[in-house]
C-alpha cells in the first residue's frame, strides 16, 4: 500500500459564519493542495469536511498518517463513534448526534475505504508545518466560500 501523510485543517470566522477546509497530502515527493469552503458553517463541520476531502482525494487503499487538530473529529472517529451508531446516532445523554451526516460519511470512508489510518493529533497554531499549511489552505477556503455568488 502506498505510504501518504495527510494534515487537515478547518476554520471559520464566526461559529456559525463562513467556512474553509484544508488538506494537503505528501506522498513520497508528490505533495497535493485542497481547499474549499461554505457559507453559514461551524468550525467543527469544516474540520470534519477536511477529512473527508482527504479521504476521497485517495484512489486506492493507503496507509494514511492522518494529522489533525480537532479534538472533536479525533474522538469522535475513534471513541465516540461505536456508541453513536449503537445507541441510532444518540449521544450517551440521548440527544441526537450533531453533524451525524458528516459522521455518516466519515465513518463509510474509513470503514469501507480499505485504508490503515493512523490517527495523529498535532497542537493548532505551533509551528508544525504540515498543519500551518492546512490552516493556510483551511483560510483559503473561506476566501473562496466568501467570493461565491448565491444561486452560483
Amino acid at each position: 500500500m502506498n505510504a501518504i501523510e495527510i494534515y487537515t485543517d478547518g476554520a471559520c470566522k464566526g461559529n456559525p459564519g463562513p467556512g474553509g477546509w484544508g488538506v494537503l497530502l505528501i506522498s513520497g515527493e508528490t505533495e497535493k493542495e485542497l481547499f474549499g469552503g461554505e457559507l453559514g458553517t461551524t468550525n467543527n463541520r469544516m474540520e470534519m469536511m477536511a477529512v473527508i476531502e482527504a479521504l476521497q482525494a485517495l484512489k486506492r487503499p493507503c496507509s494514511v498518517t492522518l494529522h489533525l487538530d480537532s479534538q472533536y473529529v479525533l474522538k469522535g472517529i475513534t471513541e465516540w463513534l461505536p456508541g453513536w451508531k449503537a445507541k441510532g446516532w444518540r449521544t450517551a445523554a440521548k440527544q441526537p448526534v450533531k453533524n451525524v451526516d458528516l459522521w455518516q460519511q466519515l465513518d463509510k470512508l474509513v470503514s469501507q475505504g480499505g485504508h490503515t489510518i493512523d490517527w495523529r493529533w498535532v497542537r493548532g497554531h505551533n509551528g508544525d508545518a504540515g498543519n500551518e499549511r492546512a490552516d493556510a489552505l483551511a483560510n483559503r477556503g473561506v476566501e473562496v466560500a466568501l467570493g461565491q455568488h448565491p444561486g452560483m
